[in-house]
């Protein structure tokens, strides 16, 4: 595990100037093109979005699976007793900050905004072609079952292999924490620090930037409607911006405390706001049916997993899968790069196993509760008319959450809590992905320079706001799709650099099969001797035995 002085993961690390000087330049010119020529970069954005969904919407479905799959080997092969880091290292962080830090810069703003969202617009307007008639129980559970799909193994999937792959890199062969450094097996040493490695990482920073900024335009633009709920201000584009302006300069003073206070003090109240919430529609809302929701809805997800996982444009509708699934597992792999090195980061000391089973299983188990219990809520208040939660499908995705808190007791203080959350959530996503890019364009730092963190914290809500203005939510999406098409290429020869390398780690043991031969050779010696010290066998090895007694000698 040799390594040279600056690759040290723990050394505060120069600027990469080719990689910040690029990628902000690059930046800048998408934002200045979103404040002086909206329309273009609307429009610019939703033909390549056309291209891409029709040329190379398999490549996402597929990815998608490899990742999985991949996953699920890796946790429970040979490879799985390997530590990230020295091999009597203990973890950095408590499990429950873990978990915590890794929910929080995974998914939350997106839990907040497609929570009750997504299965309402789902139960109102099921998959083309699947035969299912809008707000019918069939619909519900289909709304439910897509719902986790989109936003359980899948996603946690690909933050898991990149994020191992950065994590071994960076604490068990002690390169820097960037995604160059992981593909030192197939392109060599001289490869990941020149033009090549420069090349991976300025397409990561691109990923996580527009990833980031989709999730700081959802959070502005649920922010704006919740204002909306709990005072007189309404979600106007100004009122939009504002917002944006207003979270980033919080998330600058963030900043300055570094991961280990205000990321991981953020991130653990966020997740204990969202669990008040949660718990508290639980409780006043419809308590049983959301108690037999779950098991249905995980069994029904299980059942259909492989059909969901597989459909392309081919026979079913393509502008649905673009809207919906496409949509999201380019969000995900657009943000790999980000969660994955943030995961990565937080998880020095676990091994390969505790790593992949805790990533995948954890954030999921938790997400099935979330959507079963906020959007079950919204369908069945909508089922039993007790509220016209479809009616309201019209208002946007990010006004759903409040209409179903609304629709229960106390709802206008449950709602402050909610815009609460989503500035908290916004506020440790984009101090996240802020050290995260600060990482990447100061070849791997662990801790980059602050004033390099807040310009990237800044550029995003650049991005974020002059995506906004291009378009909205569709503008957000369209981007996250098209930044996201070669990143997925990126992905892929990533798993095959991880695979190689862990195969030649000693620590995994030998191979299987060679354990097996071992194993019976060992038996075969072992054997062998103790029939030897009974005199058995002695003339089949050339010993001097003595004749059998009818032998004519």
């Amino acid at each position: 595990m040799s390594s040279r002085p600056d690759d040290q993961p723990g050394a505060t690390l120069p600027t990469d100037k080719v990689v910040f000087g690029v990628s902000a330049v690059a930046v800048l010119a998408v934002v200045a093109w979103g404040v002086f020529a909206a329309d273009s970069l609307g429009s610019a954005s939703k033909t390549g979005l056309d291209w891409v969904l029709h040329n190379f919407g398999w490549l996402f479905v597929v990815a998608a699976d490899v990742f999985l799959v991949l996953s699920l080997l890796l946790a429970f092969s040979r490879f799985g007793r390997i530590k990230l880091g020295k091999d009597d290292e203990e973890p950095e962080f408590s499990t429950l900050a873990w978990v915590a830090m890794m929910f929080s810069a995974g998914m939350g703003i997106g839990l907040m905004f497609y929570g009750v969202g997504e299965p309402l617009q789902l139960y109102a307007a099921p998959q083309p072609g699947s035969g299912i008639e809008p707000r019918t129980p069939a619909a519900a559970q289909s709304a439910l079952e897509f719902s986790l799909f989109h936003w359980t193994l899948h996603p946690w999937a690909i933050y898991a292999v990149g994020g191992l792959a950065l994590a071994y890199t960076t604490f068990r062969k002690n390169r820097g924490n960037r995604i160059s450094a992981a593909f030192v097996p197939l392109i060599g040493r001289q490869g990941a620090d020149g033009w090549m490695g420069k090349c991976i990482d300025l397409l990561a920073v691109f990923a996580t930037v527009f990833g980031s900024a989709t999730s700081l335009g959802l959070g502005a633009l649920q922010v704006a409607d919740g204002l909306g709920y709990i005072s007189d201000v309404k979600s106007t584009e100004n009122v939009q911006l504002i917002i944006i302006g207003s979270l980033t300069a919080a998330f600058v003073l963030s900043a300055f405390s570094g991961v280990h206070k205000g990321v991981k003090w953020l991130s653990t109240a966020n997740v204990v706001l969202a669990l008040l919430i949660m718990l508290f529609v639980f409780v006043f809302g419809p308590s049983v049916f959301l108690l037999d929701s779950i098991p249905s809805t995980v069994g029904g997800y299980l059942s259909d997993l492989t059909t969901m996982a597989t459909q392309t444009g081919a026979f079913t509708d393509e502008s649905w899968l673009g809207s919906w699934t496409i949509f999201y597992w380019a969000w995900w792999l657009s943000w790999a790069p980000f969660v994955g090195t943030f995961i990565a980061r937080i998880s020095r000391g676990r091994t390969v196993r505790q790593f992949l089973l805790g990533v995948l299983l954890v954030p999921s188990g938790a997400t099935v509760i979330w959507f079963c219990v906020m959007g079950g809520t919204a369908i069945r208040l909508d089922s039993t008319g007790q509220a016209d939660l479809v009616g309201t499908i019209a208002q946007g995705a990010e006004a759903s959450m409040f209409e179903t808190l609304r629709a229960l007791p106390l709802g206008g203080i449950t709602s402050v809590i909610a815009v609460l959350l989503v500035m908290t959530f916004f506020i440790t996503s984009a101090d996240s992905a802020s050290l995260v890019l600060g990482s990447l364009s100061s070849r791997g730092s662990l801790h980059p320079r602050t004033w390099l963190v807040v310009v990237w914290g800044v550029l995003m809500g650049g991005v974020a706001a002059a995506l906004l203005l291009a378009g909205g939510l569709s503008a957000l999406q369209n981007a996250t799709i098209l930044v996201a098409l070669p990143f997925v290429v990126v992905m892929l020869l990533l798993c095959w650099a991880l695979v190689r390398e862990l195969r030649d780690d000693p620590a995994a043991g030998p191979p299987r099969l060679a354990a097996a031969h071992g194993l019976r050779d060992a038996v075969r010696v072992a054997v062998g001797d103790a029939l030897a010290e009974r005199g058995v066998g002695r003339k089949r090895a050339g010993s001097s035995a003595p004749p059998p007694p009818h032998s004519s000698e």
